[in-house]
Parts: C-alpha cells; structure tokens; sequence
C-alpha cells in the first residue's frame, strides 16, 4: 500500500468531520422516534454496497444523506455547529491548563488529530485518524468495523504503560523495517490489550503524538487526588450534557449521576436537583452546577474526622495538628516541623498558609496524598540494608517469563519480559531450544507455544533491566541447546549484555554470596556449569556432560508427556564450557537432601529448584530444616505441572520457608499476584526485600508449619474499620449497570494469622458507598503477615465480579485515619477509587 496517498472525498471528510462526533455532534437525533419505514431498508442496503465497494465521495453522501432523512435526523445549523466547536476548544484548553500544559504545542497538535498507519502485519497498514478528545485523556480512534459501538473507539491515557519512539516493538521491528524509525512509534497498553503501532507521516507528527502523550501522562499522574476527582467528575458532567449547551436538564444529571456509578431515587435526585436550581429554570448552570459538585463530593466522615481534631475551631492550629499525628496517625516523627510541612504541601488556602493553620480541604487533601496513604510513605524508597548476601532476600521471580497466556498454546513475546521487568521483576526464566539458522528460540519445549528469538529477548532485557531497580537481574537458563547453538548463546549474551553481564566472581566474594548492593547494576545467570566457583583453567575440553533438569517432564499433559519420554534415558546435558564459565553463584544443581553433621551439603553458589508440590512436603516435613538451608543457599521454587493454564499457586507458605526465588506466572492476574505485588512494593519496590531476622539466623528454630515460642511470636492485635469507598469503578460498562460493593479484609502469614472479614453489601453505589463497619485480628507472626482488602461487586446468583484490591505487608500500614488506594485486577492504580479506613495495632 503506497504511504499516505491523497484520500478520496469521503475519506477526507470522514478524517476531518468524523471525530467531532465525539465531543459537538454532526447530527440531532433527538427529533424523531426511529422508523422503519419502506424507504429505510432501500437506503441502508443502498450505502452498504457503497461502504464494500465504495465509489464516489457524492455518492456515499447521498447514501448517508437518504438513511438520515428516513430516520427523521436533522442536520444542524452552520452557526450551531461553531457555536459547538468553540465550546470544545473552550473545555480542552481548561483540561489542558489543570494539566499545566495551556498553550503546548504538542497538546494542540493532539487535539486537532490526525491521520496515521495502523501496522499490524507485513500485509495489513492501514490510514486511520486519531485525535485527543477534549478532556485531555481520552482518544478516539477510527475504525471502519461495522456497528463498532462509540466506547470501543475509545481509550484512556490511564490505559497507556509507556510510548516507545521507533522499532521498539514486535510488530515494528518486523513489519516497519522499511519505514525511518523517526516515524515510528508504539503505544504500550497496561493490561493484555495488542500494542498500538503506528507510522507518523513525518518524524515532527511523530515527534508531536511521542512527546504530547508522555506530557500528559506524566502531568496526569502528578495531579493529587482531588485535581484527579474535579477533572473526572467535570469530564463525565460533559458527556451528560447531550446537547452540550453547558446547562445540565434533570434527565441529563440523572445520566450524569449513572456515569459516576450511583443509582439514586428519583425523588431524592429531583430533591437535590431543586436545592442547586437557585434560577428556577429546571436546569442546572455555572454556579448551580459548582454548588451541585460539591454538594455531591461532600464527605460527612471527613467532617467528623476534622471536628473532633479541630474541636469548635473551623481551623486545625499546628498544636492540634501535631495532636491528631501523635494520637490518631501515630506518626513516629509528629511534632511541628511534620504539621508545618503538612500545611505547606497540603493546604489550598494561602490566608491560612500564612497563619499555619490547616482547612478542611487542606485535612481531606492530605489525607487523600501519599503521606495519607495506609501504605508507608517511608516504605516507598529503599530504606532496608541491602549489603547482605542475596540468599538474605525473598527475589521477586518470574515463571516461564516469555509467556503471554498459556503453557501450551500461548503466544511467546519479548513484551512479556518487559512488562515482568517494569513490574520489579528480578528473576527471569529462559527455555533456550535449537531455532532455525543457527540461532536459538525460546518456547515451552515440546508445546505449540509460538517461538521468539533468543537474541531479541535479551536486547529487551538489556534495555529495561534496571529501569524499575538498580539492583541484580538473574536470568534462569533452562538449556536444551545442541553445543553449536550453546555457542552462539554464548556470543549472545557476551556481545548484547556487554558489561552487564558477571562473569567472573566478585573480588573477596568467594566463600559467601556477595550482597544486591554489590552487584548493582549486574546481570547473573543461572544455570547449570562444570566444576566449581572458578572456572577450570588450562586447555581442558571446550564441553563436557552434566544432569539435565527439564519442568516440562512433570507436565500433565498427554501430548507433552509422551514427547518427553522420547528423550534420553540418562538424562544427560552436553554443555559448552565458554556458557558454563558464564554460571557465577547460581549454579543448577539437583537436591541431594538438607545437610547435617558430617555430611557435606550444597556449596554456597549452588542452587536447587523445587516443584511447588515437593517444597510443600518438605516445609510440612522438614521445615526447620529448609528455613536453615535457606540462609546460606537460594532455593527457586515454580508451578506444579498441571497448572497449564499458568494458574498460580500461594506464595506466602514459600516466602515463610525462605524460599527466596519463588517463581509465579506473571501473566495472570488474581490473588496470588495480588499478594505477590503486595509484598513486593515494600522496600521502594526495587524486587528485593530483607527476610526477617529469624529467617537468617543459622540457628534459627522457627517453623511455619509446626509454630511454637520464639523472637518472631509477638502477638498484636489488629483493628481494621472499613469507613467508605469512593469512585469505584464499574465493572459493567454499560450506562445503567451500578456496582453493589462489598469489602473482604484478608490476613496472609502463617497458618495461624490467616483470617478473613467482610463488610455487609452497599446496593447501588460505587460513587460513595458507606460501611463504617469495624474488624479485629489476632496476629502472632506479624513480620510475615500482609493484610489485603478486597473490593467485589456483589452477586446473589453469580461468582462476585472483582472490583479493585490492595495488599499491604502489616509492617507497611500505616495506623489512624488511611486512604487506601485500589488496584485494578491487572495491578495498574485506579486513577481515584480509594478505601477510607482507620487502623489500629497494638500489643
């Protein structure tokens, strides 16, 4: 297909006129009921034939222009229509000034739109328009599929993971080849969604579509929680206003209030409807609709909550700010430069700024940020010793990491590593096969899993190692290569990782595992290698054989078993030394048993890996033994071969052993990734976080599995009071579809601790559902235990529908009057649905 050749007339008008649908309307289809009548089914055959074998622009237009008179549609005036557009540029360039982006250029070239190739194949590049819409966070795409609803042409900035300028995807880098790459940019979706390619028509649109979206992601996730709140709400307050007349009817708030997913009773909606009306006009404008938004965004809990600090005072003083720190929020460092600097980052109001005081606004704004978070603000950087040896840290690892979907059929991308990656991933899994042209692929062996090259993957690890943490990447190698192909893995990860690579011991590391902080910046591999720490030197033979240990063969799938059997009975590896040199302190060894006196046990860079099923068997029969073994040696444990469908099993019994590596399939989403994510944004989130003491003592006594006294026993109770929700957001998209939403508050840890609440069901409402319902929990372990809330839409006939979650380790909580900010089932943040709580833990 020639490059953005002159479209015809129809095109042409359909890129400019088309996306205006979206924010003024090209038609009034308010006028008539629908009738279908003798003279509509003549027409719309009439412009389908037209639409799959088109012809002149004219002729379209008057296909279209015949539908619309049998449909009673009328065309609006010239003067409406501006009237219309110059709304529009009104409400996005105030989007654009709460953004702070008033006047960019890059938002402006955004906002007009414009026409770019879609790639997704070598075959298939097609022009489509795309245009930012006038809330500053939405596109609208153009798609030709037919009955294609108005919402699917849709999606949110808040969707986005990252813009890549160039061939920087898949499907750039093999269909766009011929293309400059300063034309060329990909949009990285958050959740499972294809990636976005696209071809600019210059490297300045390009550079237009490149820099305005990660402007605005980047302003949009600095907007706190209320500026977040005011453009939500004024962005669906503009798609209630059908005939965008800016004055809001009574049929057009009740819409409204649907949008923001409460169902209210009519009577109480006209009630509230009439107390804003001050004109009397039975319509809703500038003012009256200011005084309805805060009327609807009033939160009684927040009063409450503000009087009893505050007292009779319509003001906090930094004395009684302090107070509420010291004795509600537990603040270990409350006094008045904490209050004081509270008041300078929180409070909106510069005559009480001026007077160190704090507004209601000012307590809400505060208690809504990051250091009102139940999540420990402190927690959010690395604050842990992260010079201890690596077998001190549970690592946060990554099963069969090329994996999108299943084990047997699923698609294979370097995608997959990245992702895994930007999400604190530290442990990486490589099946490494025999590809064509002398260059390996990794796949789940013997499955119908798609291939990907062995080089590609390592040059997206190259490129996004550390950008999520500065701290050691292991790449777990499961090698099933010929010694050919071994060598050009060899030259792989030699020439592509350059000096990220270890490949030699680190100096004075050679009796203990050296520390994350050490190897900083550096990449492990694990895998199996010929004799010991140092490799052999003198002119030895360039191969040797070593035991194999392949996953696939504890799979429980016919196909893949009996292939399995076809393989060698002695099991035997022939591997390459320049690879086997490669393997520092993770060398691939079989589990010969725990060691005891006289009995020499594993050397310290040696490492075992245990199917999730015999790590069970040996925490419930040994497992004080595998918390000693684990001290000195790491331990990676993965899925049990019937989880083909890369279900996942419960990390927290590994992580109580521990077990550091414990391996999860990162491509599916639910309460075992929950959890796992839980844990793991502790500690800045940089996939490392410090075991507790007693499970790096080399005499420690503690089992999990048969609990007894120790210095990990101090009890605490827990108290958890679920306040209020606000924002929730639907789980039904459809208009007339409200969540009935109900809390669980769970507690992960070790058998004894682990508890579950719910709140009763709220019908109706996920705009500001109210609970106020209060939990307690007894807590022995709690240096292991992760308390997680649960957001579920309610079903008396049906599985709950998830809404949202967050998990939080009990030691990351924070105490007094929290906001908990909710993730979605694929672990992004919802943009403002919050729980509010009150926590307490005491002795």
């Amino acid at each position: 297909m020639t490059e953005f050749s002159p479209p015809c007339p129809s095109r042409r008008e359909r890129a400019e006129d088309t996306p205006l649908w979206a924010r003024p309307r090209l038609l009034d289809s308010s006028s008539a009921p629908l009738r279908l009548d003798s003279a509509l089914l003549p027409a719309l055959a009439g412009f389908w034939r037209l639409r799959r074998c088109p012809g002149p622009g004219s002729r379209v237009a008057g296909a279209l222009r015949g539908i619309m008179q049998c449909l009673g549609v009328r065309r609006r005036s010239r003067s409406r229509e501006l009237y219309l557009q110059e709304q529009s540029l009104k409400v996005a360039a105030l989007n654009g000034q709460r953004l702070g982006l008033q006047d960019d250029k890059d938002l402006q070239a955004l906002l007009k739109g414009g026409q770019l190739l879609k790639v997704k194949s070598s075959s298939w590049r097609r022009e489509r328009f795309y245009k930012l819409q006038e809330d500053c966070k939405t596109i609208w795409q153009e798609s030709r599929k037919v009955m294609r609803t108005p919402e699917s042409q849709m999606f949110s900035i808040e969707d986005i993971q990252e813009v890549r300028m160039g061939h920087r995807t898949e499907g750039l880098e093999k269909f766009a080849r011929d293309v400059p790459e300063d034309r060329c940019f990909s949009i990285v979706f958050k959740d499972q969604r294809n990636t976005l390619d696209l071809i600019a028509p210059s490297p300045a649109d390009a550079q237009h579509w490149v820099q305005g979206l990660r402007k605005i992601i980047h302003h949009s996730g600095s907007m706190d929680q209320q500026q977040k709140l005011r453009h939500w709400i004024h962005s669906c307050l503009r798609k209630a206003d059908k005939n965008k007349d800016n004055k809001m009817s009574f049929k057009e708030l009740q819409n409204f209030l649907k949008e923001l997913n409460i169902q209210v009773d009519d009577s109480y909606a006209r009630k509230i409807f009439r107390e804003c009306d001050h004109s009397q006009t039975d319509s809703l404008e500038d003012e009256e609709i200011e005084a309805f938004y805060k009327m609807l965004t009033h939160r009684k809990e927040i009063d409450s909550t503000f009087a009893k600090a505050a007292g009779a005072r319509e003001t906090l003083s930094v004395d009684q700010l302090v107070a509420f720190l010291q004795h509600q929020q537990r603040e270990e460092a409350a006094g008045p430069a904490l209050a004081l600097s509270l008041i300078e980052r929180y409070e909106p109001n510069e005559t009480a700024k001026a007077q160190r005081q704090m507004t209601k606004d000012g307590f809400l704004m505060y208690l809504l940020s990051a250091d009102g978070s139940a999540f420990s603000l402190a927690h959010r950087r690395v604050y842990q010793d992260m010079g201890q040896p690596l077998s001190h840290y549970l690592v946060s690892s990554s099963h069969n990491t090329y994996l999108l979907e299943d084990q047997l059929t699923g698609p294979s991308s370097t995608e997959a590593y990245i992702r895994a990656l930007c999400k604190g991933c530290r442990c990486l899994e490589l099946d490494c096969w025999d590809g064509p042209n002398q260059e390996p692929v990794i796949y789940h062996g013997y499955t119908f899993t798609s291939k990907i090259l062995f080089c590609d993957v390592l040059r997206a690890i190259r490129d996004y190692a550390f950008k999520a943490s500065p701290y050691p990447v292991i790449l777990s190698l499961e090698n099933h290569c010929s010694l050919e192909q071994q060598q050009v893995m060899a030259r792989h990860l030699r020439t592509i990782l350059g000096p990220m690579l270890l490949d030699r011991p680190l100096d004075g590391a050679t009796t203990s595992l050296p520390s994350p902080e050490q190897l900083k910046g550096k990449i492990l591999l694990k895998g199996k290698k010929l004799g010991g720490l140092m490799p052999a030197g003198g002119e030895g033979s360039p191969e040797a054989t070593v035991s194999d240990e392949d996953e696939a063969a504890e799979m429980e799938d016919e196909a893949v078993r009996s292939r399995v059997q076809h393989k060698a009975k002695e099991d035997k590896l022939r591997l390459v030394k320049e690879l086997s040199d490669m393997v520092i302190y993770c060398k691939s060894v079989h589990f010969g048993g725990f060691s005891s006196s006289g009995t020499p046990g594993q050397a310290f860079y040696e490492m075992a890996s245990f199917s999730e099923n015999r790590a069970l068997r040996l925490l419930q029969e040994s497992g004080n033994s595998f918390v000693r073994h684990n001290v000195g040696h790491l331990s990676r444990i993965y899925p049990a071969g019937w989880r083909t469908d890369s279900s996942n099993y419960s990390p927290v019994d590994m992580w109580n052993g521990g077990c550091q590596i414990v391996a999860l399939n990162f491509q599916t989403p639910g309460p075992e990734m929950d959890v796992y994510q839980g844990r793991f944004q502790d500690n800045g989130a940089c996939g490392y976080v410090l075991k507790p003491a007693f499970l790096r003592d080399p005499n420690s006594t503690f089992n999990s599995c048969a609990l007894a006294q120790g210095p990990w026993w101090t009890q605490k109770k827990l108290s958890v009071t679920v306040i209020s929700g606000q924002q929730l957001p639907k789980v039904n998209k459809n208009k007339n579809s409200i969540v009935d939403p109900k809390v669980t508050v769970e507690i992960h840890g070790v058998g004894k601790d682990t508890a579950s609440r719910q709140t009763p069901v709220v019908t109706n409402n996920g705009f500001n559902p109210w609970w106020n319902t209060e939990f307690e929990f007894e807590v022995v372990v709690p240096e292991l235990a992760l308390v997680r809330f649960v957001v579920e839409d309610y079903d008396a006939s049906s599985k709950n529908d998830f809404i949202g979650q967050s998990t939080i380790p009990l030691s990351s909580l924070k105490q007094g009057y929290r906001h908990v900010h909710l993730l979605s089932k694929n672990g992004d943040q919802h943009p403002s649905a919050t729980l509010f709580v009150k926590v307490s833990l005491q002795d």
